[in-house]
């Protein structure tokens, strides 16, 4: 019972990791000094998390990140909803 949980655990963490350098190629990341690395880390992780809650287009994350730089109206709609 307990290893279904630490599976469970590290099956979410990995898919989040996994989706955040596909997205957003955070191990390719060169940002090192202060706490840069650490700010863009929370930064991706919270748009992230908006892209993911915008349904009104099907679209994988990179999609909507591309289409939100192109159209700042969808951009809003992201931000807002």
């Amino acid at each position: 019972m307990i290893g279904k949980g630490v599976r469970s655990h590290w099956g979410i963490e990995n898919n989040l990791h996994w989706q955040l350098d596909v997205s957003f190629r955070e191990d390719e990341s060169r940002k090192r000094e202060g706490y840069a690395a650490q700010n863009f880390s929370i930064l991706n992780r919270i748009t992230l998390n908006l892209i993911k809650h915008e349904q009104s287009k099907k679209r994988s994350v990179k999609g909507k990140r591309l289409d939100a730089g192109w159209n700042n109206d969808y951009l809003l709609k992201i931000l807002t909803n």
